[in-house]
């Protein structure tokens, strides 16, 4: 036996306190002497033969009863010992680095290793790295979820100290700070399958619009129109019917659709197959038909649902149609939007939201005009359009600029003491919220994010907001606003604000400044009317010309100096061509506006025979900007989406802050890559 081993304090008195009784006694016998001596000599002798056993049995029993207390303490921690061997809960103790130390049989059994594993608990579970694991403060999260050979666990950790372990021993110097890691390992796979299960069969609800519905039935002949309809509504109820789901036709190009958020997940990924379906329909209409389909789900009750459903079909309809947008509680996704807009032939929208904002600005004092960070011709072209309405309708007008690009000095220069112009006609956005208030509309074109509009600021100091824009939108809107007008076939700002501009005012004036600023703006969106360009487009140019643009002058705004255009000319030369995706990098830092250069020099990259789509990146002003560009075959605001950015189907853009061109470009590939394997574009 050990000879350090001790008994405990309570222990000692429990065997000893026979001798303390007998001490007692001794001083009552003295105390009899004084009475009766022969009972007291009587008692001593009782004394005598007391004490006698009583030693001797204290003596003799106290190697006994700490051997059966040390059998016991033994005994008890095999029995510990083998109950956590044989416990079901997996269970391991791990050292300071995470190391296995001890497991348990469960454990063994669940990680499928002998006893005495002793590798890192890294390779057995590789998210459960050294930063995941307790420290000594105790402070670290105790607790993960894993995934493990398809089964669900909720991990726990538990610090033990060595100096609370051993607390009858004082601890030695090394052990003060020493701690083991508990383990354990709760199987919870039966409830997340439950949770699964429950979650699967809650309801998700939908609305599905016919895109172009007048316009399909206007292109078939008359006898054909009711059979095109039968085939529609037979292909989108079949559709449903197909994933066990309820199709409820409310109007005769809307329909409601409730289905299992399981059938959900089949749909999305199948990626929404039926968009490409109604595209093939043919029963003698030329105009092929679309539809667009919002779905909400996770939400609170049905009815935060449904609304999830009517904001997600209003986010596909503002994006162009002809795709799926499903909205969470805390996500959206997007599926589809690969075609082309379709041109809406009647201008009764843009006549109604011309009125509309002929109203508002006739209720205000002063008008503030803001577009996007980094005007181009299209944001200002669009801003002079509103100002030219708010003077017709005897408004003060304002346009929120606060660093101009150099490439738009030449149609600032236009308007730089001109007589006919205010000093104040260009402020900056300090100026502007001096000036905002109640009495203030702010009108915001060619860009309906408000985190890229020039100023945000602007935003909530003005009560009133006009948004008009034709880019697609995104989950990030401007929510405040009074008057939105968003259409993504427009080609560009400056086409809808011409458009405005016709039914404003009928005695509507615009100068020949004006006028060139629009159809610059025009021009520079439809790179010269090749791309995205309509009948409206072409009204809109018309419009322009007979209100004194000219193309001459306009061309000369674009010119360029010699070293621009070589710039130009090596982003050219040095692009890769990567699975028929051009991409190059300019370097052209030293230029005024290497942005601009960054568009021009995609745009030129789709002359190149094989190339469906181009990418330019230019790293200015400590962020990585791509410029992205296609003709028809692909939709590169997808890809930019992919990467944070957005744009139209053939003209779109990203920005990234904080990176170098190459781990962008190879993201970029990366993106491409996943892209073209899932069937995105």
């Amino acid at each position: 036996m050990n000879e350090k081993t001790k008994l405990n304090r309570r222990m000692k008195t429990y065997l000893q306190y026979n001798i303390y009784l007998g001490v007692l006694l001794t001083l009552l016998d003295v105390a009899m002497f004084a009475f009766d001596a022969k009972a007291a000599v009587f008692l001593l002798c009782y004394l005598i033969f007391y004490y006698s056993v009583t030693l001797l049995l204290y003596f003799h029993n106290k190697s006994i009863v700490l051997n059966e207390m040390v059998n016991f303490a033994t005994e008890y921690g095999q029995v510990q010992g083998r109950l956590l061997r044989e416990l079901e809960l997996p269970h391991a103790l791990l050292d300071e680095s995470g190391k296995v130390l001890w497991t348990n049989e469960a454990f063994e059994e669940v990680v499928h290793q002998p006893k005495g594993y002793k590798k890192s608990i890294t390779a057995l579970f590789p998210t459960f790295t050294r930063d995941k694991l307790p420290d000594e403060t105790g402070e670290m999260q105790t607790q993960y979820k894993l995934e493990f050979e398809g089964s669900n666990y909720l991990v726990k950790f538990k610090t033990m100290f060595l100096k609370d372990i051993n607390e009858h021993q004082e601890a030695t110097e090394g052990e003060k700070d020493s701690y083991l890691i508990a383990m354990y390992m709760f199987d919870e796979t039966a409830l997340h399958l439950a949770l699964q299960e429950v979650d699967d069969q809650s309801l998700a609800v939908g609305l599905i619009y016919i895109d172009n519905y007048d316009e399909a039935m206007k292109s078939v002949e008359d006898v054909r129109r009711s059979l095109l309809t039968a085939v529609i509504d037979r292909r989108i109820n079949k559709y449903m019917s197909s994933v066990d789901g309820i199709c409820k036709q409310l109007e005769k190009d809307k329909y409601l659709i409730v289905l299992r958020k399981r059938s959900l997940s089949q749909l999305r990924q199948n990626r929404f197959d039926i968009l490409e379906e109604i595209k093939t329909l043919s029963i003698g209409n030329e105009i092929a038909v679309t539809i667009s389909i919002g779905v909400g789900l996770d939400g609170l009750s049905y009815a935060q649902n449904y609304e999830f459903a009517r904001n997600a079909i209003d986010l596909a309809l503002g994006r162009g149609g002809d795709q799926a947008v499903v909205k969470a509680k805390e996500s959206i996704s997007y599926y589809g939007g690969k075609s082309q807009h379709v041109e809406k032939n009647t201008r009764v929208k843009a006549r109604v939201k011309a009125h509309a904002l002929r109203e508002i600005i006739s209720g205000k004092d002063q008008v503030l005009v803001m577009g996007h960070r980094g005007a181009d011709p299209d944001c200002f072209g669009a801003s002079m359009g509103i100002y030219r309405v708010a003077q017709t309708l005897g408004r003060k007008a304002h346009i929120v600029l606060d660093t101009p690009p150099s490439s738009l000095q030449p149609m600032l220069d236009m308007f730089k003491n001109h007589p006919e112009y205010e000093e104040d006609m260009i402020i900056n956005g300090q100026q502007a919220m001096d000036i905002a208030g109640g009495g203030t509309v702010l009108v915001v074109v060619d860009v309906n994010k408000p985190s890229l509009t020039e100023y945000p600021d602007l935003l909530r100091a003005c009560k009133t907001v006009v948004v008009l824009d034709h880019h697609r939108q995104s989950e990030e809107t401007i929510d405040n606003a009074t008057l939105s007008y968003v259409e993504p076939y427009a080609s560009s700002a400056c086409e809808l604000v011409s458009e405005i501009l016709q039914y404003t005012h009928d005695n509507i004036k615009i100068r020949s400044e004006e006028a060139d600023c629009m159809y610059a703006g025009i021009m520079v969106d439809t790179n010269n009317f090749m791309a995205k360009t309509g009948v409206r487009t072409f009204e809109s140019a018309a419009f322009l010309r007979r209100n004194g643009a000219d193309a001459s002058r306009v061309r000369k705004l674009f010119r360029e100096d010699v070293l621009e255009y070589k710039a130009r000319a090596e982003v050219v030369s040095h692009a890769e061509v990567y699975k028929q995706f051009a991409i190059s990098e300019c370097k052209a830092e030293e230029l005024p506006s290497p942005l601009v250069l960054g568009a021009q020099a995609a745009d030129e990259l789709l002359n190149i025979r094989g190339v469906k789509a181009s990418f330019v990146l230019t790293d200015y002003q400590g962020q990585v900007n791509i410029s992205a560009r296609s003709i028809d075959e692909v939709n590169v605001q997808l890809i930019m989406e992919k990467m944070g950015g957005g744009g139209h189907l053939n003209n779109a853009a990203c920005q990234i802050k904080d990176a170098r061109v190459e781990d962008v470009i190879s993201t970029l590939k990366q993106t491409i890559d996943s892209m073209l394997e899932n069937n995105e574009i």
